[in-house]
C-alpha cells in the first residue's frame, strides 16, 4: 500500500494507557516491514520549563513541524504520534504540524485499575504524587471528546498483538501475521 500524502496516525488515551510502549511496537512492526515511518512521543517534544509568557504547548508543536520536516526531507511521509489529543482543535494542530492529509485516531483504552497500576510502577520522580492523583482524569476528558477512529483495548494482551491490530485497523498495514527479526 503506497501513501502519497503525509499520513498520521495518532495514538491517543489516558494515563498509563500504552501510548508510548505501542508506539514503540507498532514503529518495529513497520520497520519489519521496511516501511518508511517516523515515531514521534510528543509529550517528550515539550519537556522544558519556558518563561512565564511562553507556551509550552505552542513550543511542542513547533518542534514537532519542525521534527516532522526535517524526516520528510528524508523521504519519510508516514508519522505515528503518541499524545493525549483532548480536543478537536489540538487534534487539528497536530495535523496541521505533521501536514497530513491522512489523520487516523486511535484511542488505546484499560481499566482505571490497570491505568493506575502502570502509573505507579511507572512514575517514581518529583510529580509522581501529582500524576497518580490525576492518572484516570484524562480518560473523562477523551470519553468527551469522542475524537478516536476506533479504540483499541490494551489491557491482558502482548504489546505486538495491540500495535498489530491497530496497524491493520488503520490499514497501515495488511492483516498477515505479524514478522519476527528472524524472518
Amino acid at each position: 500500500m503506497e501513501i502519497d500524502t503525509n499520513s498520521l496516525l495518532l495514538i491517543t488515551g489516558g494515563m498509563g494507557s500504552g501510548k508510548t510502549s505501542i508506539l514503540a511496537e507498532a514503529s518495529d512492526l513497520l520497520a519489519l516491514r521496511r516501511i518508511a515511518h517516523a515515531s514521534i512521543d510528543l509529550d517528550a517534544l515539550g519537556l522544558a520549563f519556558l518563561p512565564s509568557a511562553a507556551s509550552r504547548d505552542d513550543a511542542m508543536y513547533a518542534n514537532l513541524r519542525a521534527v516532522c520536516k526535517n524526516y520528510a526531507r528524508l523521504g519519510v511521509d508516514r508519522f505515528l504520534v503518541a499524545r493525549a489529543v483532548e480536543d478537536q482543535a489540538e487534534l487539528e494542530i497536530c495535523r496541521h504540524a505533521v501536514s497530513a492529509t491522512d489523520v487516523v485516531v486511535c484511542r488505546l483504552v484499560s481499566s482505571d485499575e490497570t491505568m493506575l497500576q502502570r502509573v505507579e510502577e511507572r512514575e517514581t520522580g518529583t510529580s509522581r504524587v501529582k500524576y497518580i492523583a490525576r492518572a484516570t482524569e484524562p480518560n473523562l476528558i477523551l470519553d468527551r471528546a469522542r475524537l478516536e477512529d476506533f479504540k483499541i483495548s490494551n489491557e491482558n494482551r502482548s504489546l505486538t498483538e495491540v500495535a498489530f491490530e491497530m496497524l491493520v485497523r488503520a490499514a497501515w498495514i495488511s492483516s498477515d501475521p505479524p514478522l519476527t527479526e528472524d524472518q
